[in-house]
């Protein structure tokens, strides 16, 4: 049981029936179980050894299971609706769930109450989530005869590829096959159906016993997206919605999601004049307008003064490459699909840059290198280009053209670990720079395939984990989850709102060394293979910027705002002063502006309140013969009247980067807010 006592039960019985006949009240608290790490319906036999751990409705499994059978509770609402229906996928995600679906028309966000209404009316009637396993055939001839050929093409594709295997998963996507059943035996040639009311889907499960389960629920928008992700295919119409334990869940969920609205970062974006994206420029290639350029200008400026600090070279490499460049990285094998087409010059091809990495190797191999000049670093903002399908862009988060903040670091295997910690070390101060203070780390260690040699790939690995060790960072482990190239170290964020970005990466690559032979000349006179680690901080400016936007809802610390104050003449004859008071801002290091239109001053105000400025400065009869200003923080805060020298002392003493103050804080059911 969740509160840990143990039932005795029967083998082959249904664990419901056990949890009944030992007089358990499970309903409303237990929704699924676990049986060897596979959760299943409670409809599932217990197993003939074992133990089954039941799972709670407000656990982290059991939430799944709701959102999964929320998700069939819409569709079947769908089809009743609109018995026309042809449904793709619905399967459970981080904060919700969605189906995907042919409708005969296009919904509106007016239909949502409306599905949502006669969700309730079905979900009243405690329809029971049945379980039904059929043959392969059998369920072909089942869909087909339904006119589901979404549902078709999944189990045609199945079959094609035989026994369900990762295959066949990745096919069909997490709520469509028969993937858990296929795990317990690989043989297996059938699928699984559930019937809730008329309605019925081809579902791996697991499901709630009945609909009475599902009391907090709540449709959210609607979307397009392709069938499997590609644009040549039918574009299908998209409900999101979300399911918790509790109503009071769902209500904290649903005011995180407005206040994540109120910080979307390509609304703060647009009303804040800080970038756009055009179609006649191209989906996910960013316009920086000058306030957005300000504020990029500044952070990079920070970054390559602390880089130049640290021992960092910074270096610039071409956006464009020879062919046979991406041929002896390997790009062009594994990785082409993601990069542009080719350009035809005299007879070579050449591709626009996905990675920095070759280009920094060059630079390496441009001479014969000694141990003497290890370790090496090279550091770039680098900007490189990826063909995301459009389907996925997503304002400055998901983008074809980026900037990352990239270095490679080139040294001797017993420099490894002094250079790992420097490059953790490192990433924290920067992230704590910009205000973020709670972190997440990941470690992926070596899988079943992976080049280069075990005892580096050791060395390597206990390199990262004493580098988070030291820094104090709790990690989790992902056995067998690195890449074959290298293990790594991935640092998570957390921002106001409490939501993870990744962000800082730190990856030993065992691969293009040996396929560029990078050597250097050691004590003994002759050549050794290098350990060569790729190292970004901030991941890509673009994606860290729109994370940055949404942590600070746009209110940036006083060192980034791309405007730090505004001088606000309160009438025409106070301009020439506010003019005079806007040139010795500037002078002293400002991003100052001076607002000297013929509006009312509380129009003005408020003006710069929406623009999210830290500083006004009202200028009037009185701070003209004091030579002094009237300064409004932002917020609406009144710090009262000073003299010009003495708010010169205070910004100066507030525009430095590190320790960056805290940002906006989120409403108290949004989420913590970081101080």
């Amino acid at each position: 049981m969740p509160d840990g006592r143990e039932v005795p039960g029967a083998a082959g019985q249904p664990i419901r029936t056990i949890l009944e006949e030992a007089g358990i009240p499970w309903q409303g608290r237990v929704v699924a179980a676990q049986v060897n790490g596979r959760t299943v319906d409670l409809g599932a036999p217990a197993p003939a050894a074992g133990r089954v751990a039941l799972l709670a409705q407000d656990s982290p499994e059991g939430i799944q299971v709701l959102r999964h059978s929320t998700a069939h509770l819409m569709a079947a609402a769908v089809q009743q609706l609109f018995p026309q229906a042809k449904f793709a996928i619905g399967p459970a995600i981080d904060d919700g769930f969605y189906y995907d679906m042919e409708l005969p028309r296009a919904l509106t966000p007016e239909d949502l109450p409306v599905i949502e209404g006669k969700m309730r009316d079905l979900g009243a009637r405690n329809l029971p989530y049945l379980r039904r396993d059929v043959p392969l055939d059998e369920a072909l001839a089942t869909v087909k005869a339904a006119g589901q050929d979404f549902k078709v093409e999944i189990l045609e594709e199945i079959r094609k590829q035989g026994a369900f295997g990762k295959g066949a998963a990745a096919v069909a996507a997490p709520a469509s096959t028969a993937e858990l059943a296929a795990e317990a035996d690989p043989g297996a040639t059938s699928v699984s159906f559930y019937e809730t009311g008329q309605f019925l889907d081809l579902c791996r499960g697991p499901h709630v016993p009945g609909t009475s389960a599902l009391t907090a629920y709540k449709l959210t928008h609607l979307a397009g997206a392709y069938w499997r992700g590609d644009e040549r295919r039918p574009m299908l119409q998209r409900i999101y919605g979300t399911a918790f334990a509790t109503v009071e869940a769902l209500e904290k969920h649903l005011q995180r999601i407005e206040e994540a609205k109120r910080r979307d970062h390509r609304r703060l974006g647009r009303d804040l004049d800080l970038f756009s994206v055009d179609e006649d420029v191209g989906g996910g290639l960013i316009l920086w307008h000058p306030k957005g350029g300000i504020l990029r200008k500044t952070i990079e400026d920070f970054w390559r003064a602390e880089h130049l600090g640290n021992g960092y070279h910074l270096v610039f490499s071409p956006h464009v490459g020879r062919a046979k460049l991406w041929e002896i990285s390997g790009h062009l094998d594994f990785y082409r699909e993601n990069m542009y087409a080719p350009m035809e010059m005299e007879g070579n091809d050449y591709f626009v840059k996905p990675m920095n990495c070759p280009f920094h190797i060059k630079m390496y191999q441009s001479r014969v290198r000694s141990y003497r000049e290890l370790p090496l670093r090279l550091a770039e903002l680098g900007t490189v280009y990826r063909f995301e399908r459009a389907g996925v862009l997503h304002g400055l988060l998901r983008v074809r053209g980026f900037t990352q903040d990239d270095a490679h670091i080139f040294c001797t295997p017993d420099q490894v670990e002094a250079e790992i910690t420097r490059a953790v070390e490192f990433s924290l101060f920067f992230l704590q720079a910009f205000g973020f203070e709670e972190y997440e780390a990941y470690i992926a260690t070596r899988p079943e395939k992976f080049v280069g040699d075990p005892a580096h790939w050791d060395r390597a690995t206990e390199a990262l984990k004493g580098a988070a060790a030291r820094a104090g960072l709790a990690y989790a482990l992902d056995e067998g989850g690195g890449a074959f190239y290298g293990p790594k170290i991935d640092l998570k964020i957390k921002d106001t709102l409490g939501r993870p970005w990744q962000c800082t990466t730190v990856q030993f690559d065992f691969n293009l060394p040996e396929r560029f032979d990078v050597t250097y000349v050691a004590e003994d006179n002759r050549q050794h293979r290098p350990f060569m680690v790729h190292r970004a901080l901030l991941g890509s400016l673009e994606r860290f910027l729109g994370v940055l936007i949404e942590h600070y809802a746009g209110a940036f610390p006083v060192w980034l705002a791309p405007v730090q104050a505004r001088v606000l003449p309160i009438a025409d004859r106070h301009a020439a002063f506010a003019e005079g008071v806007g040139r010795r801002l500037r002078a002293a290091g400002a991003r100052a502006e001076v607002d000297a239109r013929s509006e009312k001053i509380g129009h003005k105000i408020r003006e710069a309140e929406l623009q999210k400025i830290p500083y006004c400065l009202v200028v009037g009869d009185r701070e003209m013969a004091g030579d002094a200003v009237s300064v409004r923080g932002r917020g609406g805060r009144d710090l009262g009247g000073m003299p010009v020298a003495a708010f010169l002392d205070q910004f100066r003493r507030e525009a430095g980067p590190p320790g960056a103050p805290a940002p906006e804080p989120a409403p108290a059911e949004g989420g913590s807010a970081h101080r």
